[in-house]
């Protein structure tokens, strides 16, 4: 009888935590800062490919969210939406992990073209799955829980993603590549089939459409209606590209690394490792900056270390020790991003609009998809100090954007 006093609150709570936990076991292995720029570069991949490939996995996945959310906007569930995003993902980790079990046999430009596929199908589907999550996520949390979920879960996230870092870092250093990444991705995708199994715990609540008059053939004319009329989220697409920038240089400080200290696969692991101690470091400070505010002073502590970030990058890269510090750092960032802008996003959106924000959001991720594949192009030709000059500026800029946000409006239409 106990199990029968269990409310949806609680059950849905728990689905997502278990999602959470096992997503975060998984992240390392697949971890598109370090260990897929990693093994494309050691799949023989130039700077423009990493540039390409950069824009793809940060940039591009948001985008795409455009293309998806007419088809999902108006389905009153979208649990089975959820775990067919899911599901195709894992799909591309098996692939990538098989790929790699054959890459001695296969020439580099093969190996890299399907890299490219396979990693556009896992970060795209990410994108279809990210809209149902964040609808069902705004619908199964009551507002006043939200903050509490959002820190409990990076809580979890944090345990979840330093087992695994250590475990990767021992699986890269212990065995060479291709063998590496090939047991790297295959565990990825285990880890990521057995967190769909939160979501087919969820008890998901239809939404209603009834207020709204917006249908399949007008959401694009929704789309342009909003961006006009919503100033809140006009600024937050302009958030999302300037905080953006910050995520899609790490990959590029992974390149600058090979070049000035050399990129074993003991750099990888121990480059990893302590992003992953710098995530875990961080969440008390994130606890306390939420707690005493709303969630723009992450955005702008995010702000200042995005943009010290390129500097230190250049001042320490002949030093191997000190460089290790740059990713304990970019730890503090990736951490602050994942709770302060989903946050924001459900702050400022009601259930009935949340799908379409969330498409319309990262159809404003542009500059995010332009600045990696510029950077991997201007960098062979201009050197890093004007590419991260420039990016210091635009990450900058994202402090004046926050603070003409207006984060009170959680409860209105819930």
């Amino acid at each position: 009888m106990y199990f029968s006093k269990i409310t949806d609150a609680k059950i849905n709570f728990f689905s997502f935590l278990w999602h959470a936990l096992f997503l975060a076991l998984a992240k390392n292995f697949m971890d598109v800062n370090t260990i897929i720029p990693a093994m494309l570069i050691n799949a023989g991949g130039t700077t423009t490919d990493l540039g390409i490939l950069t824009a793809i996995m940060i940039g591009g996945a948001s985008f795409m969210q455009i293309v998806f959310a007419g088809f999902l906007f108006k389905r009153r569930r979208k649990k089975k939406y959820l775990l067919t995003g899911i599901y195709l993902r894992v799909s591309a980790l098996l692939g990538m992990g098989f790929l790699l079990a054959q890459a001695s046999r296969m020439p580099a430009v093969y190996i890299i073209s399907a890299i490219f596929i396979l990693i556009s199908v896992f970060s795209f589907s990410g994108s279809f799955a990210n809209i149902s999550y964040t609808d069902i996520l705004g619908k199964s949390i009551a507002p006043a829980a939200r903050k509490n979920f959002f820190v409990v879960r990076q809580i979890i996230v944090s345990i979840g993603i330093l087992v695994s870092a250590i475990v990767v870092r021992y699986l890269v250093r212990h065995y060479e590549y291709p063998k590496n990444y090939n047991i790297l991705f295959i565990s990825a995708g285990v880890l990521l089939l057995i967190a769909s199994f939160g979501f087919w715990m969820i008890r998901e609540k239809p939404t209603d459409f009834e207020s709204s008059g917006i249908n399949f053939l007008s959401v694009f004319k929704a789309f342009k209606k909003m961006f006009i009329e919503d100033r809140n989220l006009r600024y937050y697409m302009l958030l999302v590209n300037s905080t953006g920038i910050g995520l899609t240089l790490v990959p590029f400080y992974i390149l600058l690394a090979k070049e000035r200290i050399g990129l074993t696969a003991e750099t990888v692991g121990n480059l990893l490792l302590l992003q992953i101690i710098g995530m875990i470091a961080s969440n008390l400070l994130w606890k306390f900056i939420i707690k005493k505010g709303d969630y723009k002073g992450l955005v702008r502590t995010y702000a200042v270390i995005s943009s010290v970030l390129p500097i230190l990058a250049l001042l320490f890269s002949a030093s191997k020790t000190i460089y290790l510090f740059i990713f304990f750092l970019s730890g503090f960032n990736i951490s602050a991003y994942q709770i302060a802008i989903p946050g924001i996003l459900l702050e400022i959106s009601k259930e009935q609009n949340r799908a379409l924000y969330t498409a319309l959001s990262g159809a404003g991720s542009f500059f995010t998809i332009l600045f990696p594949i510029i950077a991997g192009v201007l960098i062979p030709r201009l050197g890093y100090p004007p590419v991260f000059g420039f990016s210091i500026v635009i990450i900058a800029a994202s402090i004046l954007f926050v603070n003409k946000l207006n984060c009170k409006q959680s409860a209105e239409g819930i």
